[in-house]
């Protein structure tokens, strides 16, 4: 992003920041007892280039969620990913419902290498790998019920894109009952501007926006989670 439409951006915010302070926004969710991480469409189709749905600043965001994969799994800390995609893309029985009107759909194929988690930050045995077909992570997936199941009360959201699958896991997330935060670093889409736009909004409005270094050292304090335990519904209520 050039200097002068960061600039730009943050007169906006300065002023914005003001008017919703002013209305009693900007609030702050905070951490709570029991994250998973949600790394949103960190696919091929998104995280290399040369593909219609290629979004910038991987050589941050890559990195920045790689950190936040060794830090989760020390702490036995739930890992989801999810991906966008589509088991039939023409005729009557189509999956992609309307939305390839708006955006190349189609080339999402489900058992394509495209819509395949990037190998730099690969799932490992036993952690979910949801393929949705919509932008939330929440629509249409077991996602609700199985963070419920392990007890999870925050939501620490990764990936792209910032103002589509991210923002509406997002919103969808504080609806379900889970504290979203996003991770600054580890967010990002195919526009600079749109990245800032969203992160500001949704820090005003639906969950924490947050820098990785505090991601980092919220996830550092946690006790290593019992996983075996962690598995039944009674234990988060005497936890």
């Amino acid at each position: 992003m050039s200097d002068e439409l960061q600039e730009a951006l943050q007169k906006i915010f300065s002023a914005d920041s003001e008017i919703y302070q002013n209305r009693g926004f900007q609030r702050r969710i905070g951490f709570g007892k029991r994250p998973a991480l949600i790394n949103i469409d960190l696919a091929n189709a998104w995280t290399r280039p040369g593909n219609a749905f290629s979004c910038e600043n991987m050589d941050v965001i890559i990195p920045a969620v790689r950190e936040l994969l060794k830090a989760s799994r020390a702490k036995n800390v739930p890992v989801v990913y999810t991906s966008t995609a589509y088991a039939v893309t023409d005729g009557p029985n189509s999956d992609m419902g309307l939305w390839h009107h708006k955006i190349p759909a189609e080339l999402l194929r489900l058992g394509s290498k495209d819509c395949e988690i990037d190998d730099r930050i690969a799932p490992e045995p036993g952690e979910q790998v949801i393929y949705k077909k919509r932008a939330s992570a929440f629509h249409g997936t077991f996602l609700t019920g199985f963070l419920r199941s392990l007890g999870v009360d925050t939501v620490i959201i990764t990936g792209v894109t910032m103002a589509g699958c991210v923002r509406h896991t997002t919103e969808d997330a504080i609806a379900e009952g889970f504290r979203p935060i996003v991770v600054h670093e580890a967010v990002g889409d195919r526009v600079a501007g749109v990245v800032e736009w969203n992160l500001f909004d949704i820090d005003a409005k639906f969950g924490d926006v947050e820098p990785l270094d505090r991601v980092l050292e919220y996830l550092d304090a946690l006790e290593a989670r019992d996983v075996a335990n962690a598995r039944f519904p009674d234990e988060r209520l005497t936890g």
